[in-house]
């Protein structure tokens, strides 16, 4: 604790600034390393933590921390940090919650071990985002106090823009029904543009993921521990598959264990940072519902599966049905429908006036990957030279596209 009282603040800046480089950013550089630091010193939602940085600036608060774990007098005594709060415009602040909130930080607030975040970081590519950055995803905030005070990530992608982040969520034993469910709807959706944004899990997060991997989009694994442990270790593939395209993103800083509490934690993550929730398969105790919880919570539409009544894994599912709090999805369009994109009901609106052939070339193709010409008449059912000539009627008709590798079909235009 006073080694890091003691540390050179301007060594600690240029160790936040390393993981940090080329992220435009309206952040004061010693702001951006407060943040990052109390996201090891405090992370997985503290409110306590989220209101002493409202009150007091993240670099200020973090340096009243230390002084008030520093120079503590008595079990009940706040310190420095209490007073100013109070100075601040909280004078109903809870001392005795700020001397429970300090007695958790005290233990993660050594030099070495912050420092140990930033330099793992660094080895392994790791970069961090804090409000004020041009990337940091602005639906956080949502979350208030509960916010996350930084984002560590890894991987090639990007966050998802507001409304473009869709969550499939689900039963770690899912069933062959439940991983066919969501491989169908995160291959739909990546093929439209959205980001699947999932949990990384065994069963339906897996399954998600694995989807929009194998679409050639890009996909958003929030983490229970930090980004630099590829977790369950049965993922490693599939996790380093991901990196390729997509993220794998946490609240806490590399090192950081997965424990128990720390997966329910990230559920209000994976909830903040998506436009609508689904989930496809879940017991009646399964995690999934905590997602769906914080999504009703934040406002954000939640979509259930619905699957065969004798199934104990749809248990949670036909709950969630029963009590009004979701939707029932039975395919893409329902998903699609959930976060509001009026460009499928013009997508249906236009093959309801074309020709069948071609309807079935437009399933085919996708907005994201190139497919090339046979490939779209093995997807769609139809032979080579019909395929050949409905493409160049959809060039025509700027619905499609001709790339170098292939077609692509051209997004519907976006409404509002």
């Amino acid at each position: 604790m006073n080694a890091l009282l003691s540390a050179s603040t301007a060594d600690l800046v240029d160790l936040a600034a390393g993981v940090r480089a080329d992220e435009p950013s309206r952040c004061d550089p010693v702001d951006a390393f407060g943040l990052a630091a109390w996201s090891g010193v405090a992370s997985d939602g503290d409110a306590a933590a989220g209101a002493c940085r409202r009150a007091l600036g993240p670099a200020v608060s973090l340096r009243l921390v230390l002084e008030s774990l520093a120079a503590r007098r008595s079990e009940l005594d706040p310190g420095v940090l209490g007073a100013r709060m109070v100075d601040a415009g909280f004078p109903d602040v809870d001392r005795l919650e700020l001397h429970r909130a300090l007695s958790r930080w005290a233990p993660r607030v050594e030099a070495a071990m912050v420092r140990g975040w930033f330099r793992s970081a660094t080895a392994l590519g790791v970069r961090v985002v804090v409000p004020g950055d041009a990337s940091w995803p602005s639906a956080l905030d949502d979350l208030g106090d509960h916010a996350p005070a930084a984002l560590w990530l890894r991987g090639g992608g990007q966050l998802p823009e507001t409304r473009t982040g869709v969550a499939l969520v689900g039963a770690r034993a899912a069933t062959s029904y439940g991983e066919q469910v969501a491989a169908d709807l995160s291959s739909g959706l990546s093929d439209r543009g959205l980001v699947v944004v999932s949990g990384g899990a065994y069963g339906v997060d897996g399954m998600a993921h694995r989807a929009a991997v194998a679409s050639g989009a890009g996909t958003v694994a929030v983490m229970a521990g930090g980004v630099d442990r590829f977790y369950p270790t049965g993922h490693d593939d599939l996790l380093r598959a991901v990196l390729r395209d997509g993220l794998m993103v946490s609240e806490s800083p590399c090192g950081t264990m997965p424990h128990r509490f720390r997966f329910l934690s990230r559920n209000r993550l994976i909830a903040a940072l998506s436009a609508a929730v689904v989930v496809v398969e879940a017991g009646r105790r399964s995690g999934s519902l905590n997602t769906a919880g914080h999504a009703t919570a934040l406002g954000r539409p939640v979509g259930a599966v619905p699957g065969p009544v004798t199934s104990p894994l749809s248990a949670g599912c036909h709950a969630l049905l029963r009590s009004g709090l979701a939707t029932c999805v039975t395919g893409l369009p329902d998903v699609v429908e959930l976060v509001g994109g009026e460009d499928d009901l013009v997508e249906q609106a236009w093959q309801a006036e074309q020709p069948v052939d071609i309807g079935r070339v437009q399933d085919a193709l996708s907005t994201r990957v190139e497919r090339s010409t046979d490939e779209v008449a093995a997807a769609s059912g139809l032979s080579v030279a019909t395929v050949r000539t409905l493409l160049a009627e959809m060039e025509a008709g700027e619905l499609v596209e001709r790339r170098p590798a292939g077609w692509r079909r051209r997004p519907a235009p976006r409404r509002g």
